[in-house]
């Protein structure tokens, strides 16, 4: 039972306002238009479910726009202008590629960029080493982040592909020799194993998909095995832990449901609780665009970085 400590719960919408390589341009009819460097790119977003503000022909002058596939995951870019096949972009000292693929994702989620500004704070903050745990990696920009900040990272995907482009980001970021290790594994098994191993982490990032499959073929099911995920996790977590953030993409879930799970995991009644959604603003009227909700706990008592 939780206790009356943990409640109220602040809810907050958190918004990345300090990007100049992106902007969500408009967005509206199942769409957004957004600019990544110097192209602009349309992809499907089922939350924009109302109209775009801006004339057909600034959505025609795009680059390329993804269409899906009757498929979940599946589709294919249709190139309207001639596009590279990457291409290098930067926030603020961070420098990574992104890519048109397989899917409609190209190697960068920018609305995290407020949990990278916040995962660096509290980095900075502890004024002594810390090591971190980065499960479902990705291309590694959050990792970066909190090494940039003076972490000691281990960063765990289950694609060979995105660890290589994981790595040459850190190559592009000027972070060589920055103390990360690389591990392609299972995430839920590599915690296990930790365990096992008595490491603990002062931080955890979580950034788990709906479904998704490991290395040898294991199954990833958000809400089948994210208790047991959690309960793992809870084994490597050091006894005077620094953060923790989760964050969920497409799923049916509120960050009340987050709030929750990471109370159960991290079950300390001090320090800075907080839950809600990120989100992109367009540029076109302003409107807010959810994109994940997320729930994030810190030892230091602070305001969000980012609302």
């Amino acid at each position: 039972m939780f206790s009356k400590q943990t409640l109220p719960i602040p809810y907050c919408i958190l918004t990345s306002p300090d990007w100049k390589d992106y902007e969500l341009l408009d967005s509206g009819n199942g769409w957004k238009l957004e600019r990544f460097g110097q192209f602009q790119l349309i992809r499907p977003e089922a939350e924009a479910v109302w109209s775009p503000a801006l004339p057909e022909s600034k959505w025609s002058a795009a680059h390329a726009r993804f269409v899906p596939s009757p498929e979940e995951n599946g589709g294919h870019w249709q190139h309207h202008k001639p596009l590279p096949e990457r291409w290098k972009m930067r926030y603020k000292k961070l420098s990574f590629y992104v890519q048109t693929s397989a899917s409609r994702h190209v190697g960068v989620f920018p609305e995290q960029a407020c949990q990278w500004d916040w995962i660096s704070e509290q980095i900075s903050a502890a004024g002594k080493p810390v090591k971190v745990l980065n499960l479902f990696g990705y291309t590694g920009l959050a990792t970066l982040a909190a090494a940039q900040a003076g972490a000691q990272v281990t960063h765990v995907d289950a694609s060979r592909k995105v660890l290589n482009w994981a790595r040459e980001n850190q190559t592009l970021s000027g972070l060589d020799s920055a103390p990360i290790r690389w591990i392609l594994d299972d995430a839920v098994k590599f915690v296990q194993r930790e365990a096992r191993r008595g490491v603990k982490y002062e931080g955890l990032i979580l950034d788990p998909p709906k479904f998704g499959r490991g290395p040898k073929g294991e199954v990833w099911e958000f809400f089948r095995l994210l208790p047991n995920l959690l309960d793992s996790c809870q084994q490597v977590l050091a006894d005077q832990p620094l953060f923790v953030v989760l964050t969920a993409y497409a799923v049916k879930a509120s960050a009340l449901t987050l709030q929750y799970a990471l109370q159960e995991l991290i079950q300390h009644t001090d320090g800075d609780w907080t839950c809600g959604e990120v989100a992109l603003q367009e540029k076109s009227v302003g409107r807010l665009l959810s994109m994940a909700i997320f729930a994030r706990w810190s030892r230091f008592t602070t305001a969000p970085s980012r609302s």
